[in-house]
Order: C-alpha cells, then structure tokens, then sequence
C-alpha cells in the first residue's frame, strides 16, 4: 500500500529483545557492535535499555530523544533471571517449537574486516563468510543466542 496522509508520519521506531544478563549484554552490544547506550530506565521489576548508532545526520531532536529515532534496539532485562539457575534462556526464534522471529542485522563497510574482529573478540558464529552460498553474509550470535546478521552496505541479492 502506498503512502497515504494518515501514514506520512508513521517511523519504524524499535525491536526489543529480552536479555539474560545486562552484564554480558550490554558490553555486547555496546563494545563488539558499537553501539551506543541513549537511554536506561528501571521500571521496577524491569529494567529497558535503549541502543542505536550514533549518526551525524540526525535533527537535535531525534538525538535527544529514544522515540524520535529509527533504527533503535530496546534490550529488556527481567530482574533475577540473571542469578536463577533454572532460568533456560528465551527462544530465539530461530529453533522448533514456534519458528518465528529470526534476526536482526547490521550493516558495515567492510564484512571481512567486521568478522575477522568478530573471530578475534571471541564473538559466536552461526554462519562464516565462507558457509554456505551466500558469501558475502554472516550471522552472529549475541550473548542470549540471538541472531545478528552482518551484511555489506550494499548488497545485491
């Protein structure tokens, strides 16, 4: 459907993901994928953490504000499921029962460049460069077994 006037202002905003562990998370996303952290609010018995890059062409108030922004990943940490030894993990979307959510994805300027300081910072794969037919695509695993796919910046498929 096209754009309409009741749709001109209408932004793809966020995704969120539950997280284990804010500790692992966080430095996760923050140091190996560099992004950065805009926003932490504790709400009690949950704690949301908003990230995004960092980008130049952005308004003053898209800066300064979460909701103003595209593009932004709401990480969402339930309190003790960092310390419970029962605690399983979320689905990840990706394994049986209830296939569904399946990635998120990044992209960079250079993909080997970006995987080979994946390989070197210790980072998971579930897919290498040179898996597979699609050569010029990875996926990474983040701390809770999400999947992040690295693609080029332009990438003709």
């Amino acid at each position: 459907m096209p754009l309409t006037a009741e749709t001109a202002s209408f932004r793809f905003n966020h995704t969120m993901l539950r997280i284990k562990d804010p500790k692992v998370s966080l430095p996760f996303y923050t140091d190996v994928l560099g992004m950065t952290l805009l926003r932490e609010v504790d709400l009690g018995d949950f704690t949301l953490y908003f990230l995004a890059y960092d980008d130049e062409n952005l308004s003053p108030e898209e800066k300064s504000s979460v909701f103003a922004r595209q593009g932004v990943l709401e990480l969402t940490h339930n309190h003790g499921t960092e310390s419970d030894p029962d605690f399983k993990g979320y689905a990840n979307g990706n394994t049986e029962p209830g296939k569904g959510f399946g990635h998120i994805a990044i992209t960079v300027a250079n993909v080997d460049a970006a995987c080979a300081r994946f390989e070197e910072l210790g980072v998971q794969f579930k897919k290498r460069l040179t898996d597979g037919k699609m050569k010029s695509i990875a996926f990474i695993l983040d701390p809770d077994g999400y999947w992040i796919e690295v693609v080029p910046h332009r990438l003709e498929i």
